[in-house]
């Protein structure tokens, strides 16, 4: 199976107060497209045999400011996490409602938990199974989670003991014939 670099799409202003985004389809903020425009050098060094993306305009942005466009396709399988009922709001403003709400233990009510979230990057990890080389995938924060968690072999919501960075750089890959993730500077 092929290595894969990840890549969490940059700032947007939701991103920087902190809401859930799953749907709503935002724009990268000057500070998104800044960071976005660091990417070719963080990326420089790898050949990739294939490029993927979410649909989301905020990883499609990413993915073409940092120069991928062109040989990018988009996979319903990297959009993020559906928050439905809470799209849009922050923990915070869940925990007034809901003060032990956890979403990777209880999901999102008329949206998503982390089994649904898991089964869909199992999908796509499954798809790269005859792939040879390096992948680059633009997406989102909690997808790339439990995307680690699954490469890892842990459960979809052990996901919550990973965080990215808008615009973070990460690899799943092969060392000594066990998976790992390794962190990008």
């Amino acid at each position: 199976m092929a290595d894969i670099v990840f890549v969490r799409h940059a700032d947007t202003d939701w991103t920087a107060s902190g809401q859930h985004t799953g749907d709503t389809d935002l724009v990268l903020n000057e500070q998104g497209r800044a960071a976005a425009r660091r990417l070719p050098a963080r990326l420089a060094h790898w050949s990739f045999v294939a490029v993927y993306t979410s649909p989301m305009m905020r990883a499609r942005q990413t993915c073409e400011i940092a120069g991928y466009d062109s040989q990018s396709q988009e996979r319903a399988e990297l959009r993020e996490w559906d928050y439905g009922d809470y799209e849009g709001l922050t923990t915070a403003a869940i925990r007034e409602q809901r003060p032990d709400w956890d979403m990777w233990r209880d999901g999102c009510p008329g949206g998503e938990d982390a089994a649904a979230v898991g089964a869909r990057a199992d999908a796509f990890l499954h798809g790269l199974l005859p792939v040879a080389g390096e992948v680059l995938v633009f997406s989102h924060g909690h997808l790339l989670r439990v995307m680690i968690a699954r490469w890892l072999g842990l459960e979809p919501a052990e996901g919550a003991l990973f965080a990215i960075a808008p615009g973070g750089v990460g690899v799943l890959e092969h060392e000594r014939e066990r998976r790992i993730l390794r962190l990008v500077d």
